[in-house]
């Protein structure tokens, strides 16, 4: 009988303990983190290029909502994206060295300015700063047929290496990436 009470209150302490440390989870996040990599192939594990970025989608609003022309963006939602270089490479003719950098732009109507900044951890662009700047070079902005609600990256490959592809509603942004 004693080894039944015994048995009996270690598994009452065992359940009060168990629901006492339970997790509590937060619900998803309505701008999902992504990445992407290149070359994209999972077989290929020695990337030269990575963006980790959140993905804003529209719901009914215009870009110019979430990423007014001619204001400093996050490229993306919550943290700033990173792009980490794996190897030295050319963006538009500009020498970057391998590593990794925060990626802001200002968005346009006919081109864009993209960013590549050495202060990493940085939410939003609220503490962005120019000083920081590694790299600012202008790229043409383009329409598409196809409409994306989510904020997406992607790389297409190039006799020379690759372009990160940006795409938001009809708007497609196109940057080079050689090495």
């Amino acid at each position: 009988m004693k080894n039944l009470l015994v048995l009996f209150t270690l598994m009452l302490s065992l359940a009060f303990t168990t629901n006492t440390n339970a997790q509590k989870f937060n619900d998803l996040d309505r701008s999902p983190m992504d990445m992407a990599t290149f070359p994209s192939s999972y077989k290929i594990s020695e990337k030269i290029v990575r963006v980790i970025y959140s993905r804003p989608q529209l719901k009914g609003r215009s870009i110019s909502q979430l990423a007014p022309a001619g204001e400093i963006w996050r490229t993306g939602a919550n943290e700033a994206s990173e792009i980490t270089f794996y190897k030295d490479v050319k963006i538009a003719d500009n020498d970057i060295k391998a590593g990794t950098y925060a990626l802001f732009t200002i968005p346009g109507e006919k081109e864009w300015t993209i960013i590549l900044n050495s202060k990493l951890n940085q939410w939003g662009a609220y503490t962005y700063e120019k000083a920081d700047d590694v790299l600012r070079v202008n790229v043409n902005a383009s329409t598409a047929k196809e409409t994306l609600d989510a904020f997406s990256i992607s790389f297409q490959e190039k006799e020379d290496g690759a372009a990160l592809v940006m795409g938001w509603d009809t708007t497609r942004v196109t940057v080079p990436v050689s090495l």
